[in-house]
């Protein structure tokens, strides 16, 4: 599978990312370890996942996805050196001063994080959330130390619109901090407008990785949810309610035509799409099947034609 640079953190990359947020969540260790077997038998080499993942379900506390995933990794000595994991910290953890971005709490998460993964360094950490409170310095400098130590070995932001991304930028380079190399947002054919324009134009002229999250705007875009009744269909149904417009109607008829065309799903081709943006490295994509974790191949090996896209961003355009 071809690898891209991601950005100018010296990572390469596959062109989909795992979204390990569904391990411990919607999908138990045993079942969550068969789909990793699945992802590296397929050349899927990278996971994203978070320190509060899954913290919203009933049970959890936090951190169940990294320590899947660190028992996974347990399991497969000699596996990590060929895994690229990315995680996150600043979202709440429902516990006193377990939040944030403040060089404390940053310092005190990695510990928790690298040893819920079982490993010494992560390669991709990124701050969840922006944090008005605490300065773009003192975050940075903490990574800083991160990054010498050698327990990071790239840094990144997630939920960042321009004019922050911007400030956090000229923070590291008038004080000779790290910079963001990598932007997480929440990008879609349907979620278009925080990060199309001025944030995808920083992000080019910056050189800054891009891996998307919700790329398939909770499973809307895989075509399963159509109308009201179809949202009991699944624990997510609640949240795509708000999808269910015109407009993600016409997206969906755009997706339904484009896959007939080449013989596909419609989340390959919603997909492909995220693939075929020149600012995109890599969407992020989970699955609760091997049988999903094999439309990522599908969807990775899809060319879409200028007409294929131009019928996809007509029907998605705000």
């Amino acid at each position: 599978m071809k690898l891209s640079s991601l950005g100018r953190t010296g990572l390469t990359i596959p062109p989909l990312v795992f979204g390990g947020n569904v391990f411990g969540w919607t999908v138990d260790e045993k079942h969550s370890f068969s789909l990793i077997d699945a992802l590296v038998e397929r050349g899927f080499n990278t996971i994203d996942t978070a320190d509060v993942y899954s913290a919203w379900a009933p049970g959890n506390q936090g951190g169940e996805s990294e320590r899947i995933i660190g028992r996974y990794l347990a399991a497969h000595p000699g596996l990590r050196d060929n895994m690229v994991l990315f995680t996150k910290v600043g979202s709440d953890m429902g516990r006193p001063g377990e939040k944030g971005l403040s060089s404390r709490w940053i310092v005190q998460a990695v510990e928790d994080s690298l040893r819920r993964l079982n490993t010494d360094y992560i390669d991709l950490y990124f701050s969840h959330w922006p944090d008005a409170s605490v300065p773009y310095e003192e975050t940075l400098s903490a990574y800083q130390s991160l990054l010498a130590a050698g327990k990071v070995r790239a840094i990144g932001a997630s939920n960042l619109n321009a004019e922050q991304l911007s400030a956090a930028l000229s923070c590291a380079d008038s004080q000779h901090l790290p910079r963001y190399q990598v932007l997480q947002p929440e990008y879609n054919l349907y979620d278009r407008a925080t990060y199309d324009g001025a944030l995808s134009q920083l992000c080019v002229k910056e050189n800054i990785g891009v891996v998307t999250y919700y790329s398939l705007a909770s499973g809307f875009l895989t075509g399963k949810y159509r109308n009201e009744r179809d949202l009991e269909k699944s624990a997510r149904g609640t949240g795509i309610a708000k999808y269910l417009t015109p407009r993600g109607m016409a997206i969906l008829t755009a997706l339904d035509t484009v896959a007939t065309r080449h013989q596909a799903k419609p989340a390959e081709v919603a997909l492909a799409w995220l693939m075929a943006q020149p600012s995109v490295t890599a969407p992020i994509a989970s699955a609760t099947s091997v049988a999903q974790v094999d439309s990522f191949v599908h969807a990775v090996a899809l060319v879409l034609s200028s007409d294929d896209l131009a019928v996809l961003n007509e029907a998605s355009k705000l």
